[in-house]
This record gives C-alpha cells, sequence and structure tokens, in this order.
C-alpha cells in the first residue's frame, strides 16, 4: 500500500534536518523521531541510512506504507 506523505518532502527534511529526525516526525515515527533528536540523527549513522532508503523507495511511515508518490495529491 502506498502512503499519503510526499517522499520529495520527507526527503528534502532528511537532507536539512535529518539530524534532528524532522523527517521522522513528518511521517508519524514519533518515537523513533525523538531517538533521531536526541542521538543526533543516531549518531550520523541512521541519518544516511534513512536518506539512502527514502532515494531507493524503500522508507515507510509509520503504518509501513511505502513513500512513492513525489508529490503529496489530495
Amino acid at each position: 500500500m502506498e502512503s499519503n506523505k510526499s517522499r520529495l518532502i520527507t526527503l528534502l527534511l532528511c537532507i536539512f534536518l535529518g539530524e534532528f529526525g524532522l523527517h521522522r516526525f513528518y511521517v508519524g515515527k514519533i518515537g523513533t523521531g525523538v531517538i533521531w533528536l536526541i542521538t543526533a540523527g543516531f549518531f550520523g549513522i541512521g541519518w544516511i541510512m534513512d536518506l539512502i532508503m527514502i532515494i531507493i523507495g524503500s522508507f515507510t511511515d509509520k503504518s509501513g506504507n511505502f513513500l512513492t508518490k513525489w508529490i503529496k495529491e489530495d
């Protein structure tokens, strides 16, 4: 199933504010977002892994749905 969240917004949040976990808050992953916020993107490793996963299309939202749409369609 596809997520209703924008892959482009998630990617931009990850690139510019990924060390603070804002991309994780955006897709509803509040728990890991807090961990990213406290640990500077899980010491940078998690931030890079998330960036790669978003680019290749394997990043999911809180329900486990893949972020496939680059632009959110209402």
